[in-house]
Parts: C-alpha cells; sequence; structure tokens
C-alpha cells in the first residue's frame, strides 16, 4: 500500500560563492493519513529545509518526496504551510484575511464563504469577523490563520513553529487549539519545534533529526491512552518518559559531536 506521504533518500545542500553547505543527508520516512508527526532537532539541523522540501518549494538533490504516490512539486495545492508569524493583512477584516487565499485562486464561492463563518464560529472567532487583526489577542491570530490554510482543504499541513511567536501561556493554550483543530478535522499535520514539551504534547511520532547535516536519528512513537488534547497530556506520567527518550537522542548527538 502506498504510503500518503514518502520521503526517500532525501539529501540537501545549500550552494554560495563560498561553498557547499549540507543540510540533510539522507532523510527517510513515511508517514500515514491522519497522522500528526513533530520534527525536532538542534538549531540549524535543517528542519526548516525539510519543510521546504516536503511543500516542493525546492527540489532534493537526491532522493524524492511523493505525496499519495506523486511528487509534491507537480501540486502545490495539495499542501498547506503555517509559517513562524501570522502574515494576516491588518488592513483587511479577520473574514476578509481567511478569505485571502480562495480569493487568489478564486474559489471564493457564497458556498466557501459560509463555511469560513462556520468555522470561525466554530474557532471562536465568531464575534471578530469584521474585526481588523490589530484587534485580536496572538492567539486568535494564529487560529485565524489556521482557518485561512484549512480553508483551502490541504490534504497536508506543514507548520513551521507557529507558536515560537507567543507568549509561554498563550502558547500552551493555541497549541492545545490548533492540535485539537488538526485532529477534529482528520488533518496530516508535520510540526516542526525547537520545544520537545511540545512536540510530545501533540504528536503521534517525533522524529529527531542530528545537527548538520540533519540525518533522521530517531522515529519514536507517542501512545497516551488514548488521550489527544497536548494540555492534558503533559500531565500524563508517559509524558517525562517520552521527554527524556527524546532528551537523550539529543544529548547523544552533542556527545557525538564534542
Amino acid at each position: 500500500m502506498t504510503p500518503f506521504l514518502d520521503v526517500s533518500g532525501v539529501s540537501f545542500s545549500y550552494h554560495t560563492m563560498e561553498g557547499e553547505t549540507k543540510a540533510l543527508s539522507h532523510i527517510s520516512f513515511t508517514v500515514e493519513n491522519g497522522e500528526f508527526i513533530a520534527v525536532v532537532g538542534p538549531s540549524g539541523c535543517g528542519k526548516s529545509t525539510l519543510l521546504t522540501l516536503l511543500c516542493g518549494l525546492a527540489e532534493p538533490e537526491e532522493g524524492t518526496v511523493l505525496l499519495n504516490g506523486l511528487p509534491v512539486s507537480q501540486d502545490h495545492s495539495r499542501i498547506g504551510y503555517m509559517f513562524q508569524r501570522d502574515c494576516l493583512l491588518e488592513w483587511r477584516s479577520v473574514l476578509s484575511n481567511v478569505s485571502l487565499g480562495l480569493e487568489i485562486q478564486r474559489r471564493l464561492t457564497p458556498e466557501a464563504k459560509k463555511e469560513l463563518l462556520s468555522m470561525l464560529e466554530t474557532y471562536g472567532l465568531g464575534d471578530f469577523v469584521n474585526s481588523r487583526p490589530s484587534e485580536l489577542s496572538g492567539g486568535m491570530r494564529q487560529r485565524a490563520a489556521l482557518i485561512r490554510t484549512l480553508a483551502l482543504k490541504p490534504d497536508l499541513l506543514l507548520l513551521d513553529e507557529p507558536f515560537s511567536a507567543l507568549d509561554y501561556q498563550t502558547r500552551l493554550s493555541v497549541c492545545d487549539d490548533i492540535s485539537s483543530i488538526l485532529r477534529a478535522s482528520k488533518k496530516t499535520a508535520i510540526l516542526v519545534t525547537h520545544d520537545l514539551s511540545e512536540a510530545i504534547s501533540a504528536a503521534d511520532r517525533v522524529l529527531v533529526l542530528s545537527s548538520r547535516p540533519g540525518r533522521l536519528k530517531a522515529e519514536i512513537p507517542l501512545s497516551f491512552s488514548g488521550e489527544t488534547r497536548p494540555i492534558h497530556r503533559r500531565n500524563m506520567p508517559e509524558f517525562s518518559s517520552y521527554f527524556n527518550l527524546v532528551w537523550k537522542e539529543l544529548k547523544s548527538d552533542d556527545k557525538h559531536n564534542s
């Protein structure tokens, strides 16, 4: 059976006048439909480069990235991307912001607008449809950014540290909200994060990358007795065991390079 996402033998380097910098080396993993994956690793290990390859904005020098058996570069519309910043346009209303992708693709039909209004209501933004982004809290802005992405109905959602600009308390709440939204919508998602607690509390599986050039050191499946909300997982006894396991993998990389 063909995996939903198949990353096979992927390597990538950056080339400048000063020479070549190897970012990723022979990365291979698969993701099943509806799975939530977190990717962790030391700074500069190629986590964001991996997302760039997964969404087809760059081609691997070696290896392949297939979504439902086809190269991701063939159809970027199948993939949604959430950045570290919400990138909301301050001169547009909340409704106008979440409609932007559909508007650009000329898919903003009355039915699509009705669905957007329903999503805004469901995710706590129903009273802010006509507000400007400056009137929203950081967490509300991130929910609006997620709705804008989900409105395009992507097959795969890539999350590049989307909570990093938030204060700690808001970050916990928004991670819990967005994880719950993605699971309720059965979206396949890959989260890149520096926060090990965030990765372990949100994901079904954690991929640990080595220092540059990034190699896949470990794949750690997570199970929390059926619990899916990150805020509850953090208080469960399994949490500390998984944290220590991921931390041990990361520290072993430090020893190897010392």
